[in-house]
C-alpha cells in the first residue's frame, strides 16, 4: 500500500511541476497567432501540364544561412518552395500556395525571402513581375486585393546572404491594388504565380520563395507538392 501512495505522490509532483514549468514557459514565450501553413496547389484545368508548385530541399535558405531563420530545426535541408510556369501568361493555369490560417486575422505586414540578387528589378534570378508571384489577399466584403512582387513597390528590401532579397509590405497595405483597408479582417490569402516566359524582364517564368511572411510569422517549408 505505501508503495502505491509513494508512486502516487511521485506522479502528482511531476504533473504540478510539468504544469508549472509550461505555464512559465508560455508567460515568457507567449504562443503566437493562428498557425499559418502554405499548401501548395497547381490550378490546370485544361491539363497544359505548364505549372508547377512544391517545397523542395536544397532550394532555399538553411537555418545556417544569413537569410535562415535562427533555431528553426524544421528547415535544416534548405526548403524552399518553387513556382514556376513554363508557358506564356495567357494560358489558363497557375501555381501557388493557399496560407491556411489566415481567416480572421487583420494584417500588419507580408513579405518573403526571393531567391534574386540585388533587388526586384534586377533581370537575374527569379521573376519578379507586378504580376507574380503576387499575393491575392480576400477581405471580409468580398473584394479581393493584389500585391505584385514588383507593383505596388515593398517597403522594404534587403539582400540577405547570396543571392537572396528580402521584402516586405506593412500595413496600412493602401497601395494594394484594391486598397486594404486599415483593420480590414482577412477572409483568405493565397501566392500566386501566372506569369510565363513571355514576362520580362528575366523570361524565367519560374520563382523560389522562402520564409514567407504573415504578421511575423515566418513559414519556410510545408506539404511538398499539391494533393494529386
Amino acid at each position: 500500500m505505501w508503495r502505491t501512495k509513494i508512486a502516487l505522490f511521485v506522479m502528482v509532483f511531476l504533473f504540478v511541476c510539468g504544469s508549472t514549468h509550461t505555464a512559465a514557459a508560455q508567460a515568457v514565450n507567449p504562443p503566437p497567432g493562428p498557425e499559418i501553413n502554405a499548401v501548395p496547389f497547381e490550378f490546370d484545368p485544361g491539363h497544359l501540364n505548364v505549372v508547377a508548385a512544391e517545397w523542395k530541399g536544397g532550394i532555399g535558405c538553411t537555418s545556417a544561412d544569413p537569410c535562415g531563420v535562427a533555431g528553426d530545426t524544421h528547415d535544416n535541408f534548405g526548403v524552399g518552395l518553387l513556382l514556376a510556369k513554363t508557358g506564356t501568361t495567357a494560358q489558363f493555369a497557375s501555381a501557388g500556395v493557399t496560407l491556411t490560417g489566415t481567416r480572421g486575422i487583420t494584417l500588419t505586414e507580408l513579405g518573403y525571402d526571393l531567391r534574386k540578387p540585388i533587388a526586384t528589378a534586377d533581370p537575374r534570378g527569379s521573376h519578379c513581375g507586378a504580376g507574380a508571384p503576387r499575393f491575392n489577399i480576400t477581405t471580409d466584403d468580398g473584394v479581393t486585393h493584389f500585391v505584385g512582387c514588383s507593383s505596388p513597390p515593398p517597403t522594404s528590401q534587403a539582400t540577405v546572404g547570396l543571392g537572396w532579397i528580402r521584402l516586405r509590405w506593412l500595413e496600412p497595405l493602401t497601395t494594394a491594388f484594391p486598397p486594404v483597408l486599415p483593420g480590414s479582417t482577412i477572409v483568405g490569402i493565397s501566392i500566386v504565380f501566372d506569369e510565363g516566359t513571355d514576362a520580362g524582364p528575366d523570361n524565367f517564368g519560374l520563382a523560389v520563395l522562402d520564409n514567407i511572411d504573415v504578421n511575423g510569422q515566418l513559414i519556410g517549408t510545408g506539404p511538398r507538392g499539391p494533393a494529386k
